[in-house]
């Protein structure tokens, strides 16, 4: 298809150090497609590379039916990439600042006109298009950002790290313009975040890099179903304290526990799991249960469980307790 990515046994070292080892996979076109992994993981470097800004050591990337290295100013043309460091001119106003960027991509007169008032519209930022953009907040920033990357309606959207810093109305404008885009478009797009819960609202099929190798790649059903972790259980109690961390990790089919917003989550093995003795501790030590729920993993979970990089604060593994279920749920 038009829109098609492949990323071609991309190898990627500097001086020594192993960045990027043998990575491919397949982006269907009109397909949103999330490439996650944590900080150091060669996420950068790869939509670098698939931008034509930086060389692989070996392989080759095909956006649509161009190769990025043998055909290089054909494939630049099917790409729009919003970069995770902002590429703005913060003396000149935001539509000064598409006049520039429209001017690169050979858009002039009417026409480079129209793509402009089509950015501003389409990133909310219409009413402040005179304004020079060192008075943007970080979140309006962040749109100019994405609304200097469409002026030329790319097939293929990479988009890094986009909603670093935003406001939550710039975010769900974000959000509401790639659902669009794609929708109306059928624009295939690459989204990278740290944001677990932003790919597994946005994403159909995921890649998971780290530390420059491939974790994972699929569905978001896929990849879920390659760990063990299949469901979370959700704790609110009053009063914790450490001592009960150690003894929930220690049941069976427990394979991690974390805190996260006053809320503990266990996540389990269903097939190793066993409630009751969760409800006999819980009885033991008198703590009462605010809510008590059992929830599909998140993505997020999931991500930690293949990846070992903990983004949730995580207790001290000294312990913790809580009471009988039935006598103090709420």
């Amino acid at each position: 298809m038009d829109n098609d990515v492949k990323v071609d046994n991309i190898t990627k070292r500097f001086n020594d150090k192993l960045v990027l080892d043998n990575i491919s996979f397949h982006v269907k076109s009109g397909d949103i497609f999330g490439l996650i992994g944590p900080n150091g993981a060669g996420k950068s470097t790869l939509i670098n590379i698939m931008s034509g800004i930086v060389k692989p050591n070996s392989g080759d990337v095909l956006l649509g039916k161009y190769s990025i290295l043998k055909d290089t100013v054909e494939a630049k043309k099917m790409i729009g990439l919003v970069p995770q460091e902002l590429a703005l001119m913060d003396v000149f106003s935001a539509y000064d600042n598409l006049m520039y960027f429209g001017a690169f991509y050979g858009l002039s007169g009417r026409l480079l006109k129209d793509r402009i008032k089509m950015a501003l519209e389409v990133t909310g930022l219409t009413d402040r298009k005179k304004e020079k953009v060192k008075k943007f907040s970080g979140g309006m920033k962040r749109r100019l950002n994405l609304a200097a990357a469409i002026m030329h309606k790319p097939k293929i959207l990479i988009m890094d790290e986009p909603t670093v810093g935003v406001d939550p109305q710039s975010r769900n404008c974000i959000f509401e313009f790639i659902r669009r885009i794609n929708k109306e478009d059928g624009t295939t797009v690459i989204y990278t975040s740290h944001y677990m819960e932003e790919v597994e609202a946005l994403c159909n099929n995921i890649f998971i890099l780290d530390l420059g190798s491939e974790v994972a790649y699929g569905s978001k059903s896929e990849i879920k179903s390659m760990v063990s972790v299949h469901s979370t259980i959700r704790l609110k109690i009053d009063d914790f304290n450490d001592e009960l961390l150690l003894r929930l990790k220690e049941l069976s089919g427990v394979k991690d526990v974390f805190l996260k917003n006053e809320e503990i989550s266990v996540f389990i093995d269903e097939n190793k799991f066993n409630v009751e003795e969760l409800i006999m501790l819980l009885s033991k030590e008198n703590k009462k249960i605010r809510s008590f729920n059992l929830e599909e993993a998140s993505l997020e979970e999931v991500f930690l469980a293949i990846t070992g990089k903990k983004k949730f604060k995580r207790l001290n593994m000294r312990g913790w307790s809580i009471c009988q279920l039935g006598a103090i749920l709420f």
